[in-house]
């Protein structure tokens, strides 16, 4: 979906859920400029027709009423359109805080926000513990690149792509058409996950090098979109950081989940803690720093010094 279609079902949806009485076609076409400028009335009959059609099928109820003057009307009544009283412990509102925070950077930062105002003035609890949380962890995603959000649309919509792709070790770039899957955020830059039609492969992209602008294709996907994509694995092997050695670390209980997903070997000290091995390539340190207080290096004692210096770098901050 391009954002123009985004704004205009948006506008739609207002002036359906915002009348006392039907409107009709001409009355709505009089009041969205999307379909002042759809042309002729084919063009904007069709038009209509699919964003009326795409409202339902995202949950807006829309009801088809005969106005007294023999036209068809349409509105969307909010008792129909209203969801049941949302209610929410300490921790859940906390962890809606701390999801709309992650978008700071991000054209949804004006829609996250607006969305937790809404929920306070409904009595959503904020405890001091909440605001602890976030102060202290002040996610972010960033999101620098132009191509994110249309490609963010495209994966949501099963929708081909087109782009210019310049590769790392290429001064020229070259068209890619990728069917995309998923997008995902890794040490910093957004990379995305893909079937690449001409070289009927899947590939992954950073965002970083896309050139101009990302266009939608019309058709379906040609190759099936696989349960899990492995991104942050293709792309530790672009960056040689496949595991080459060992380290030897404690876990706190009931913490890590992802490292013991990779552990080799798994011993419960009788501590509250637990003593794993996993597999040591370039990179590890930064992940472990992800993890806080919760992980302690045993070895080997250069991982542990680059721990210690990136936990203290980020005190001084």
């Amino acid at each position: 979906m391009a954002i123009a279609k985004a704004e205009r079902l948006m506008n739609l949806a207002l002036c359906l859920l915002g009348t006392r009485r039907p409107l009709s076609k001409r009355e709505l076409r009089g009041s969205i400029e999307a379909y002042l400028e759809a042309g002729t009335d084919e063009s904007f009959n069709r038009m209509f027709e699919r964003d009326k059609d795409d409202l339902r099928e995202l949950g807006l109820v829309i009801e088809t009423v005969e106005n007294l003057d023999g036209d068809t009307g349409y509105l969307a009544r909010r008792d129909s359109n209203r969801l049941p009283p949302i209610t929410l412990d300490a921790e859940e509102a906390a962890a809606l805080e701390i999801a709309a925070k992650v978008w700071q950077q991000a054209r949804l930062a004006g829609a996250a926000s607006g969305a937790l105002q809404k929920l306070r003035a409904a009595g959503m609890p904020q405890s001091d513990d909440a605001y602890e949380v976030q102060s202290a962890l002040e996610p972010r995603i960033p999101v620098h690149e132009a191509a994110f959000e249309p490609l963010m649309l495209a994966c949501r919509d099963r929708r081909p792509v087109t782009f210019e792709y310049r590769k790392g070790n290429s001064a020229r770039s070259e068209q890619r058409q990728v069917e995309p899957w998923t997008l995902e955020c890794w040490r910093g830059h957004w990379y995305l996950a893909g079937w690449d039609r001409e070289r009927r492969a899947e590939r992954v992209f950073r965002l970083s090098r896309i050139a101009g602008r990302v266009r939608s294709r019309a058709g379906a996907f040609t190759a099936p979109v696989p349960d899990v994509v492995t991104v942050r694995e293709t792309v530790e092997s672009w960056a040689g950081e496949t595991a080459t050695r060992t380290a030897r670390i404690r876990l706190r209980a009931g913490c890590g989940y992802p490292l013991r997903s990779r552990a080799l070997s798994v011993r419960d000290r009788g501590d509250g803690w637990e003593e794993l091995e996993i597999p040591y390539g370039h990179g590890l340190d930064a992940w472990l720093v992800e993890f806080g207080p919760d992980v302690v290096v045993e070895e080997p004692a250069d991982l542990r010094a680059d721990v210690v210096d990136r936990l203290r770098a980020v005190a001084k901050d």
